[in-house]
């Protein structure tokens, strides 16, 4: 992590509350971005005259970016700069979000959407928690800057699924993106007034063969889950054919085992690279020492599976409402409005929680309620079942969920030294897009698979998704009950 800058530069003609605002504002539409798209999904479909599942790749992918590019997103913010990384990625966000408008085709989307937009987002949010950091002068402020930006992405991710909806009936799903691009320009002009120090010290080198090692491990790990969909999970449905050439004959191994076993291998061997520079007196890409703390390791877990649960359940949902029910955008968006409400709600009295239990004990209990609230779903909705029946188990899982967000976050940033901050908080970003990336990938290849359809896919997919989050309950459980020494609350970490 760099440096504290010297007190006498940090002085600017802007206002904190000036300098906090492109900040919150930039926090905020990553957060929309992340959570709108389900809600268009079968429009996005019929308008580009693809399927459910190329949507789902779109995503999948989009979150893939942010989780493959976040911890090399935060190397380059010490190397070429604060405000000069945040404004770059803006400028590549809302390149992609007008991309992306404009999509005539799933290719084109995927460019501007999962690709640009991910690659900004990965460059301007490490940036985003650096420069509230080096304006906010004492704990207590810097405290309320980290609130203030994590409330702005809360608002953002619970606003994505009803705003888009609107957006999309209203208009159409293309304007939402032209939104979100003109979101963008005023942030750049706002952040003018941000006059960054600079950074103090030496620079610290960029670890190219880390990055590419890293992010195309992921990628063929989270792409080989979404052949599920097209091939099956264990014997090929069709022929796997690169080219001209039939790799894997209909009836053999799937292709997702081969796709996992090139993503894993490349992921041993990012861990071998990172381990042989270390060794060197090297700067890596992430130090080994991040994964070497038991408590961190569960921590990560527990806030990996709890966006897997999340960003699933969600996709699940507007799914099922939209291909089964025939409900429009505006209709998912309220549907899903109960879980937004209740991680709102949650998430504002996190404070107040962690000063009564520890975070183990928040952790514990999100996850026992957000399984209730997966199991209220599966015992309520029917193919004809009211709409109501949605609600006590959305808000239930909206509760859940928003109650052990923030206890996660802290209990990984807690458990390394100030000068670790920086890398570790990288890693955490990273990790919860990872969830977010496995939950549309695993969950939502479940309800789109040609195997499954109507009420069976639903409830197969709600199945797999209370498995994953039992395995988060079990981890919680081994997390250490007496709260961690940390500092000052960062807020939910709703927009990862």
């Amino acid at each position: 992590m760099e440096s504290e800058p010297d007190p006498a530069p940090r002085a600017s003609t802007a206002t904190p509350q000036g300098v906090l605002l492109p900040l919150a504002l930039a926090q905020f539409i990553c957060s929309y971005a992340a959570s709108n798209m389900n809600v268009a999904i079968s429009n996005i479909a019929a308008d580009l005259g693809t399927t459910v599942s190329g949507v789902q790749t779109t995503i999948a992918v989009f979150t893939l970016t942010m989780a493959a590019l976040m911890i090399p997103g935060s190397k380059l913010t010490d190397i070429l700069g604060r405000t000069f990384l945040f404004r770059r990625g803006l400028l590549v966000y809302g390149v992609g979000a007008l991309i992306a408008a404009a999509a005539p085709g799933l290719g084109i989307l995927i460019l501007g959407y999962s690709l640009l937009e991910g690659i900004g987002t990965a460059l301007l949010i490490p940036p985003v928690y650096i420069l509230a950091t080096v304006f906010s002068p004492d704990l207590t402020s810097r405290a309320r800057a980290f609130g203030a930006i994590s409330a702005a992405g809360g608002i953002g991710a619970a606003a994505g699924p009803l705003v888009g909806g609107i957006i999309t009936t209203a208009i159409s799903w293309r304007a939402a993106f032209v939104v979100q691009a003109l979101v963008v320009g005023i942030i750049i002009i706002q952040s003018r007034k941000i006059v960054d120090p600079g950074l103090q010290g030496e620079k610290p080198a960029f670890d190219i063969v880390g990055t590419i090692l890293s992010a195309t491990g992921l990628f063929f790990v989270v792409v080989g889950i979404l052949q599920a969909s097209t091939y099956g999970w264990f014997r090929a449905s069709q022929d796997f054919v690169i080219g001209n050439t039939v790799v894997i004959p209909e009836g053999g191994i799937s292709p997702v085992w081969l796709f996992v076993l090139i993503g894993a291998i490349l992921l041993i061997w990012f861990f071998w690279h990172i381990r042989s520079m270390e060794r060197a007196g090297k700067e890596p890409l992430l130090h080994t020492r991040m994964f070497q703390n038991r408590t961190s390791n569960l921590g990560l877990i527990t806030q990996n599976i709890q966006w897997l649960v999340l960003l699933g359940l969600s996709f699940v949902v507007s799914v099922y409402v939209q291909t089964v029910r025939g409900y429009n955008a505006i209709e998912t968006g309220l549907i899903l409005t109960p879980a937004t409400i209740g991680i709102l709600l949650s998430s504002m009295a996190a404070g107040r929680l962690a000063r009564k239990y520890s975070q183990a004990t928040l952790i514990r209990a999100g996850f026992i309620v957000t399984v209730a609230g997966v199991f209220l779903l599966l015992l309520l909705v029917r193919e004809t079942s009211p709409v109501l029946t949605f609600v006590p188990g959305l808000f239930l899982v909206g509760i859940g969920v928003g109650v052990m967000l923030t206890s996660s976050v802290t209990v990984v940033q807690s458990s390394f030294p100030e000068e670790d901050q920086g890398e570790i908080s990288g890693l955490s970003r990273s990790v919860s897009n990872l969830g977010s990336s496995l939950g549309v990938a695993i969950a939502g290849t479940v309800i789109v698979s040609n195997l499954v359809t109507g009420n069976l896919g639903y409830a197969l997919a709600l199945v797999v998704l209370v498995l994953f989050a039992l395995v988060g309950l079990a981890a919680a459980f081994m997390l250490p009950v007496s709260p961690v020494p940390r500092s000052p609350e960062p807020g939910p970490d709703l927009a990862r």
